[in-house]
């Protein structure tokens, strides 16, 4: 008996009829999802059209403060507000989430007078937000709202409202869509803005992500480099019965030459050992075999620069260099093993 219906089944799946209600499904899906996406692009190019100095005086407030960015919101829109602190707090802005709630049982006093408060609710009347309000407004600590509803208790408490366009949501049961994804943008604006007004660089970004393929993307040169005695180096008058012990005696296959004044004045790699090769070889000078003005990079320069360089001219080391001295050595295994790709 159930071998007989699952044959029926197998069968009525492989209809022609059930194959076209599913590609009919499939595309429904795919309008209803470009809907979605469409809908939200609209809400983002509204927030765009009609961002206002209320934008400007939120930068201008957070970038003058002394202590941190607090951001704060319940339910969808607290999980929009985590992300926001954990992307100003990655680029350079002190910032961490507070949940209202929690703030109404203890959690006001991580919040002192030197920080500021990003506030966000859809509706601009979220009960739990009451108490965070009232505390910012006893202590004179910035509050910043993030909210869709222009007349709303939120609005006129704040002392920067940020209001978001009426953009309709992108859900029929009117489920925050369209307008948490304005504020993450919204967000997002803030905290780019206040890196371009901090100056705060790719170093500094690599700084606060150590790990993971962002951090390995900003390892620099200096990081991996190897200095002092490991750098194979030679003078310009040596005799190649000599050189070709730093040649061949480290690990990089190549020694860089160094002219009266400590200069790199040229490398001697494998390459230019096979090419000299004759019976004179061991009795010519470093100079009369070395590839002058090789490639070189300074120690700030990125990892991944380096490893490109290497790439490129099918090289397997390079010199690192400051003002014109060699002050260490990198191989391609050692990008590698630090995971650059």
């Amino acid at each position: 008996m159930q071998n007989t219906v699952i044959a029926k089944v197998k069968k009525m799946h492989d209809s022609s009829a059930f194959k076209n209600k599913d590609k009919n499904l499939a595309s429904s899906d795919i309008a209803h999802g470009r809907k979605v996406l469409e809908q939200e692009i609209k809400g983002l190019q509204s927030l765009a059209d009609t961002l206002d100095d209320h934008f400007a005086q939120a930068v201008e407030c957070i970038s003058k403060i002394k202590g941190r960015v607090i951001v704060s919101g319940m339910g969808k829109s607290g999980h929009v507000a985590r992300k926001i602190a954990a992307t100003m707090a990655s680029t350079g802005t002190p910032a961490h989430f507070v949940h209202p709630g929690e703030a109404s049982h203890g959690d006001l006093g991580m919040i002192t007078p030197d920080d500021a408060v990003i506030a966000l609710s859809n509706s601009g009347e979220t009960a739990e937000l009451s108490d965070l309000i009232a505390y910012c407004k006893r202590f004179s600590i910035p509050l910043i709202a993030m909210v869709r509803r222009k007349e709303s208790m939120l609005v006129d408490a704040a002392d920067i409202p940020m209001v978001l366009p009426n953009t309709p949501e992108a859900c029929i049961t009117g489920a925050p869509t369209t307008s948490t994804t304005m504020m993450m943008a919204l967000g997002d604006a803030l905290a780019v803005a206040l890196v371009e007004r901090k100056g705060f660089s790719r170093d500094d970004f690599s700084v606060f992500h150590p790990g993971g393929k962002l951090g390995k993307a900003f390892i620099r040169v200096a990081d991996l480099m190897h200095t002092g005695k490991e750098i194979p180096l030679v003078e310009s008058d040596m005799l190649m019965s000599d050189a070709l012990l730093s040649v061949t005696g480290k690990r990089y296959g190549c020694s860089g030459v160094l002219d009266s004044k400590g200069c790199l004045a040229g490398v001697i790699t494998d390459g230019d050992l096979r090419r000299h090769m004759n019976p004179n070889l061991l009795s010519m000078k470093a100079t009369e075999v070395m590839t002058k003005n090789p490639l070189t990079i300074r120690p700030q320069a990125l990892a991944a620069e380096a490893l490109a360089i290497m790439n490129e001219k099918r090289i397997t080391s390079l010199f690192i260099v400051e003002d014109e001295k060699p002050i260490g050595i990198l191989h391609i295994h050692d990008c590698l093993r630090a995971g650059i790709v």
